[in-house]
């Protein structure tokens, strides 16, 4: 398969053209919402009114931005880049900034492919090549277990993989961050892979295994409905009935990337939350309950040789089972590293691929220097999210490196540089564009009421950069006074300093300027594409730089309104 059309010295110099837009722009990204009011964010980075970056913002997303003159331009701010005066760096023209973020994302820079293209590539390399395509089972319905953005997530993703694992004529699978082993398991049952799931967390790992357990219970009464439905010709249920009789009704969220409206810390508290309907397959009901039985003897009336028999077979029948669910998926404890060494773990380990679906913080960068350190590993498929927890070598307070190799940059090339984005930065990387845009907002009250608050911890306590959290209270509360008590009882602050009359106060007066909060907070939604654009170009960089890999891309896999962390990073060894 021919490598990428873009080559090493052409990604070179798009990460350069998004280094320079990004190092007039990144002081937005790095404001703390938090201290949006007592750092006076609005009027030391900007110089237009709110509501013109409101109106531009919704101008640019219908498309009718082409012909909009900015509303507030000062005659001294003619002169700019990106939208930002030469002279005083604040933000004079809104349009142009839109305009320039849209051109240096990742869809502006053309630099991906689609998933189709990348199917394409592989199959026609595999045509050439005249290598058997990979066994499939009966196809599953992966809407039938997992909800819609998981089943998507899988379903693309599993196809790519299945791709690569055949053009490099491989068995093995070995999933990085395998989380609850949805993939691992579609990947085992659905192409016959053997997949080694690997994940840090033992609690994920065992509900894995009995996930997968029951998975390829229901997998097996599935195909056995479907058989029987077919054989008799004309079913007595419309398919849609047999659909219904047959689904077992799951609905939830369980997202692995940071949805847009909460703040990182709502994300940890909801996501740390039990839901039952998360875990179906650990409370699933039996085959027997799912398929109609054949009549059977009752027990007393069989005789002792008889239920002797049924017994046994019983017995054979549960650990064949056993043997066969395990020996196609392979849940695994580790803390992977770039520096894990995979036959430690694997004792029957060949070539493999490697995949890692939103693998979160650094273990997105551990994969990618696994699969060029390792000659086992033929491919790599490696969708990354959390940009908030990658650590950055060069990072000016020496706080985020403290633990050998970084995340944050991974190639040569913005090492030489030694480029810092900024942990701020990274966090609005998560953010959402696709989603802000049709109008799946930020909730901004929750972060109004954390920004006053600071300012009322900055005007009547020491103590307002304290290393205690205040949390998820806004859910909690009922108020903006009630959200300031609860928050001051967790900081362990003394309530009776401020009366409820005091604190209904600073709400009115910031109130009014709730709107530049929404305006600046959409500028960050604006930069995000554009950050992460820049850390996954690096990924893409380093993979580059490698003289062994026949071929790397970056690769556009899911629907960014379903799955917001949508960009695999691919690559193929010679």
């Amino acid at each position: 398969m021919s490598s990428s059309s873009y080559c090493l010295t052409e990604i070179q110099r798009r990460i350069d053209e998004v280094k320079q837009f990004l190092s007039i722009t990144l002081n937005i990204a790095n404001a703390h919402t938090v201290e949006f009011y007592t750092q006076d964010a609005w009027n030391r980075f900007t110089a237009v009114p709110p509501q013109e970056v409101l109106s531009t913002f919704s101008s640019c997303n219908d498309g009718s931005d082409q012909q909009r003159e900015p509303q507030h331009r000062a005659k001294d701010h003619s002169k700019t880049t990106f939208g930002f005066c030469n002279e005083t760096d604040r933000l004079v023209d809104a349009c142009e900034l839109l305009r320039a973020a849209r051109a240096h994302s990742l869809p502006g820079l053309g630099v991906c492919m689609s998933r189709d293209e990348l199917l394409q590539a592989l199959r026609e390399s595999r045509a050439e090549s005249r290598a058997p395509a990979a066994a499939m089972g009966a196809e599953m319905e992966t809407d039938e277990f997992m909800n819609s953005k998981k089943s998507h997530e899988v379903q693309s993703m599993s196809e790519v993989v299945a791709c690569l694992a055949q053009h490099c004529g491989v068995k093995q699978v070995i999933d990085v961050g395998s989380g609850k082993g949805y993939l691992s398991s579609f990947l085992s049952l659905q192409y016959g892979f053997h997949v080694y799931g690997i994940d840090s967390s033992s609690s994920n790992t065992h509900g894995a295994q009995e996930r997968n357990r029951k998975l390829k219970k229901f997998s097996r009464a599935y195909q056995k409905h479907n058989k029987a439905v077919r054989a008799q010709g004309k079913a007595a249920h419309s398919p849609q009935e047999e659909s219904e009789e047959i689904k077992p009704g799951v609905e939830g969220d369980d997202d692995f990337s940071h949805g847009v409206g909460l703040s990182q810390e709502e994300e940890k508290e909801r996501e740390s939350e039990p839901n039952p309907e998360q875990d179906f397959f650990l409370s699933a009901p039996s085959v027997d309950v799912m398929q109609p039985s054949s009549p059977r003897v009752p027990s007393s009336q069989l005789t002792d040789e008889e239920r002797e028999r049924r017994k046994r077979e019983s017995l054979e029948r549960k650990a064949q089972n056993r043997t066969s669910a395990n020996e196609m998926f392979s849940p695994l404890t580790s803390y992977v590293t770039a520096e894990t060494e995979l036959r430690e773990l694997i004792d029957e380990l060949e070539d493999a691929v490697m995949v890692g679906l939103h693998t979160c913080g650094d273990l997105a960068p551990s994969t990618l220097r696994m699969f060029v350190a390792k000659p086992e590993l033929s491919a790599v498929c490696s969708v990354g999210c959390c940009y908030h927890l990658l650590s950055e070598e060069f990072d000016p307070a020496g706080q985020e490196c403290l633990h050998g190799v970084c995340g944050f940059p991974l190639s040569q090339y913005l090492r030489q540089g030694s480029w810092f984005c900024g942990r701020n930065a990274r966090m609005s990387a998560c953010l959402a564009l696709e989603r802000v845009s049709l109008g799946q907002g930020i909730q901004m009250e929750s972060l109004f009421y954390r920004a006053v608050l600071h300012v009322i911890l900055r005007d009547h306590y020491s103590s307002f950069k304290s290393e205690k959290r205040v949390g998820n209270v806004y859910s909690k509360a009922k108020s903006f006074v009630d959200y300031v008590h609860r928050a001051l009882l967790r900081l362990e602050l003394d309530e009776s300093k401020l009366s409820d009359r005091d604190i209904q106060d600073y709400h009115d007066t910031y109130k009014p300027r709730m709107g530049e909060m929404h305006a600046f907070n959409l500028l960050k939604v604006t930069l995000a594409p554009c950050i992460e654009g820049l850390i996954l170009l690096d990924r893409l960089c380093y993979l580059k730089e490698q003289e062994d890999l026949s071929f790397s891309a970056l690769v556009q896999l899911f629907d960014p309104l379903l799955s917001p962390r949508c960009y695999a990073v691919v690559g193929l060894k010679n």
